[in-house]
């Protein structure tokens, strides 16, 4: 990580500042980059050799190489989608893993059959984007993954560490980047668009590789409630943008990490609430996959609905009064009122909220008098 980042400024792989980026001056993008050298050192000494870890490990590189490359020079949407897309279609070709089946719901063993290529295709290609627009705040992506890793480990039990070992060495190779993203050590720096990209892909393999084999570790369902926070806030963006005729890839502050800051949150507030949430949907998902099969799913199901309901309300509601903070606080603050837990993590907007309220009453009382 250091010898990159003395070399980030010359080969332009920094973040500049700008209305939608917030961060104080030029920043390298080059943490992502590290942790996939890390990934591939350690795995050369761990001794591995199978056809799957080899062909993720090279198209894993392929999509770091793309991202480091959109990082420098802003690559087109369509172009990264045709890489991505190359990239999985490697991977099925290669390794003949893909969403064969959906395992047993409903009373029924779901086999998709060559039907599962194009589901597989938009799988990966969602999750690993998923990831990259959840790289919004210092730390949020890293951690996010770690917590997946987590949830995984506890899905499958821990005795089967070694069908994600790929995953143990990411998350160790992120550590130091948390680290310095979060200003705990050195100078900070970024996870860019490279290492994003690759958390969300070698994430979205392993779920696959867990939940396809003959005994699997994970049933499908397991692997949405791993990844359920990036999922649900994508899907909510996606429905949004697309409902107002844009683009999903375009970007704006409608992830529900903007919308907390945008509220009065500090990003370290953000970042445990997010986290909290991330770890309790995890945890939700252990609790419902001892239900009958398929109720986890309808489960899962009524949960993006209400998220995404109730996040696009938020938003617009930002949006419409054109005041964010104060507009989110004065919707949240009665819920806070009754709830000491939520009012703590609200308490930058509701003291924004309050102050500016006694504003009014004091320019009313002076109108009056006059």
């Amino acid at each position: 990580m250091v010898l990159l980042y003395h070399h980030a400024e010359s080969i332009g792989l920094v973040d500049r500042p700008d209305e939608r980026k917030r961060h104080v001056g030029n920043i390298p993008l080059i943490g992502g980059l590290a942790a996939f050298f890390g990934v591939i050192v350690s795995m050369c000494f761990e001794g591995q050799s199978l056809l799957f870890t080899n062909v993720l490990l090279g198209t894993g590189a392929v999509l770091a190489l793309t991202g480091a490359l959109d990082d420098r020079f802003d690559l087109s949407v369509r172009l990264r989608l045709l890489i991505q897309t190359a990239a999985v279609l490697t991977m099925i070709y290669c390794t003949g893993i893909y969403i064969h089946t959906l395992g047993h719901l409903f009373g029924y063993n779901l086999e998709l059959g060559a039907l599962g290529i194009p589901l597989t295709l938009v799988a990966v290609v969602g999750l690993l984007n998923a990831f990259n627009m959840m790289d919004g705040i210092d730390g949020l992506a890293g951690m996010l993954t770690l917590v997946s890793i987590g949830g995984i480990s506890m899905l499958q039990g821990f005795s089967h560490w070694h069908s994600i070992i790929l995953l143990l060495l990411l998350a160790a190779s992120l550590l130091p980047d948390l680290a310095a993203n979060l200003d705990l050590i050195g100078r900070k720096v970024f996870l860019g668009d490279a290492g994003s990209i690759m958390i969300g892909y070698f994430l979205a393999w392993t779920l696959i590789q867990l939940s396809q084999q003959s005994h699997p570790y994970l049933s499908t369902v397991d692997v949405l409630w791993c990844v359920a926070l990036p999922l649900l806030d994508t899907l909510q963006v996606t429905v949004r943008r697309l409902r107002e005729g844009k683009s999903p890839f375009k970007p704006d502050r409608g992830h529900i990490h903007h919308i907390m800051m945008d509220a009065g949150l500090s990003a370290h507030t953000t970042l445990v609430a997010l986290i909290g949430l991330a770890m309790a949907l995890v945890f939700m998902g252990m609790l419902t996959r001892h239900l009958a099969p398929g109720s986890n799913l309808l489960t899962f199901g009524a949960l993006s609905v209400i998220y995404v309901a109730l996040v696009g309300r938020v938003y617009r509601a930002q949006r419409a009064r054109k005041t964010s903070p104060l507009a989110t606080a004065q919707w949240l603050v009665p819920i806070a009122r009754k709830s000491p837990a939520v009012a703590h993590f609200l308490a930058p907007a509701m003291n924004n909220y309050e102050e500016h309220d006694e504003e009014n009453e004091q320019k009313a009382a002076e109108s009056s008098k006059r």
